[in-house]
């Protein structure tokens, strides 16, 4: 009888089923984040891993700690906390300090996802929000980019200062930067094998970084030089940025229209933040403002009816 209850138990048609699960798509975009990871880690030594792992592990545990102390079912294993640990991690310098990682990753699980309600339910990209979180609390932390006695500007902040940057460089990723963001060639090829599972597609990403081009071309002084386009391309994490956490499930559109404006305004914004303010990336913040704004994108581009209620014979539509 129990059994019967719960077949009984369904939500309104139609139903949409796929085989793929939450946990499979999870673990596809760890994947495809690999070869970031690894050439991250081979570029900037095994601190950079210490800080993924140290992540990536307290990312796991707060939200198994608030499933814990709030009596829910442990929800960890579908893989949700390790890709936001392993993003941020990916969004950090290269000698971060650990305990700075710890409270980057609590952000992002306690604050930005578990508050509102966990996996479906955040407002913001967790790992981004963290992010966000931390360059205003830590700017000088975050803003550290030295390892193994080497320092310096990122390409970006160098570029913007009237210094020369190395274009190959940036591309194949021997740059300072971010753990995950320097090599572009690491970056497209884990979103090749991402879009080959069909787990995103080029709308989003190819209309924000189509978009920030022509802002560039337009608003950025150089014109179409291409020099000073490929470093912007290559540089600041727009390419991690736009294929890997613009196309998050949760804080994305799911219609088409939507996806396109949600672009738009990504490229804008950046746009915006690298041209006209004294920072030289944005990517983060423009993300996390779009984020904000899809439930008004969503309204302007709703979905389209499966179908429609007849009005009866003689009544009032």
């Amino acid at each position: 009888m129990a059994e019967e209850k719960k077949l009984l138990n369904v939500t309104s048609n139609p139903h949409v089923r796929d085989k793929i699960t939450t946990q499979d798509i999870m673990l596809l975009v760890i994947l495809g984040l690999m070869p970031a990871t690894i050439f991250g880690v081979y570029n900037f030594g095994f601190y950079a891993l210490a800080v993924c792992v140290v992540t990536v592990v307290s990312a796991v545990f707060w939200e198994f700690l608030w499933d814990k102390l709030m009596h829910k079912p442990v929800s960890i294993f579908d893989g949700s906390a390790a890709l936001t640990g392993l993003l941020l991690a990916l969004n950090m310098p290269p000698r971060i300090e650990l305990w700075v990682c710890v409270l980057g990753s609590f952000f992002a699980i306690i604050v930005v996802k578990m508050l509102f309600g966990g996996l479906g339910q955040n407002f913001m990209n967790p790992a981004l929000g963290a992010r966000c979180f931390l360059l205003i609390s830590f700017a000088g932390r975050m803003a550290n980019f030295a390892y193994e006695s080497v320092s310096g500007a990122t390409p970006l902040s160098a570029l913007k200062n009237g210094q020369v940057v190395d274009n190959f460089a940036m591309v194949v990723g021997n740059e300072m930067g971010t753990i995950g963001e320097t090599s572009v060639i690491a970056i497209v090829l884990g979103a090749c094998f991402l879009m080959l599972f069909g787990i995103i597609d080029l709308r989003i990403p190819g209309t924000y970084i189509l978009t920030f081009t022509i802002f560039w071309i337009i608003f950025g002084g150089h014109g179409a030089d291409p020099y000073y386009l490929t470093a912007q391309l290559a540089g600041g994490g727009l390419m991690l940025g736009a294929f890997f956490m613009a196309t998050d499930y949760v804080t994305s559109p799911i219609t088409t229209p939507g996806k396109i404006i949600y672009g738009v305004i990504l490229g804008i914004l950046t746009g915006v933040f690298r041209v006209f303010s004294s920072g030289a990336e944005g990517v983060s913040y423009a993300i996390i403002i779009s984020n904000l704004l899809v439930p008004l994108i969503e309204r302007a581009a709703p979905l389209k009816c499966f179908g429609y209620v007849e009005p009866k014979k003689g009544g009032n539509a």
